[in-house]
């Protein structure tokens, strides 16, 4: 069966790379590392080395077993464009992506370099998601990377969001998510960050998505975001 998330942009996640390393300020807290670690500790096998980066062919084909069509996370413990993953590991992920076509795969990096530069040597399938992770103004130069790709679908990751992000040239983006920093050393979010975000997506007509305040604040509610319907997602078929 498929892993059910929490997470609420997406329904299922499956994770052949497990483990990374920390590449930018919002891998300061990083939520796949504290859960590894408790999974570890429980007795996980594929949480045997920890949060250092794994293979698991083992479950490489499970999504062409689930015959329910879902949006699935790819790779919600790790990234699958990390530097030591092998490319012909990646192409491994892709080729089963690709024969599940009744998925909708969603994968999400924050290493859009490697990704960028790899990307036209893959098979994207339209059921295939291309998305980058952008926590502050210092690393928006992913979405120009980002816009590049072949894939149809072409999102973003404010997630977590730690500082302005300023206006941002958002051409040739089909969905954008918001959301603060979870866990117990979570970082502020402004609300004005926030607006900013969803105000140029209104602008552009882009599918808009706030997912939380995060750990730092869990009960706010500013005047601003009353009355707003927040949560939106793509309104386009799996395929």
């Amino acid at each position: 069966m498929a892993l059910n998330t929490s997470i609420e942009w997406t329904e299922s996640t499956w994770n052949p790379v497990t483990g990374c390393s920390k590449i930018s300020a919002g891998c300061k807290n990083c939520y796949a590392e504290r859960m590894a670690k408790r999974l570890k500790a429980m007795g996980q096998k594929n949480y045997a080395k920890g949060f250092s980066l794994s293979l698991h062919q083992n479950v490489l084909t499970n999504p062409v077993k689930w015959k329910k069509p879902q949006r699935i996370f790819v790779n919600s413990m790790s990234d699958l464009f990390h530097e030591q993953v092998p490319f012909s590991f990646v192409q491994d992920v892709f080729d089963i992506m690709n024969q599940a076509n009744w998925h909708c795969f969603q994968v999400l990096t924050k290493r859009a370099e490697r990704l960028n530069k790899v990307a036209n040597l893959l098979d994207w399938g339209n059921n295939i998601w291309a998305g980058v992770t952008v926590e502050s103004n210092e690393y928006i130069y992913r979405i120009d990377l980002l816009r590049s790709l072949p894939a149809k679908i072409k999102f973003i990751s404010f997630e977590p969001l730690i500082g302005p992000i300023g206006n941002v040239d958002l051409q040739g983006i089909d969905w954008v998510i918001v959301g603060g920093e979870s866990g117990p050393y979570a970082r502020a979010i402004d609300e004005e960050w926030v607006i900013e975000i969803r105000d140029q997506c209104l602008k552009m007509d882009i599918p808009f998505f706030f997912k939380q305040w995060g750990g730092w604040n869990k009960k706010k509610n500013g005047s601003l975001l009353q009355g707003i319907n927040w949560k939106q997602m793509p309104n386009m078929h799996l395929q």
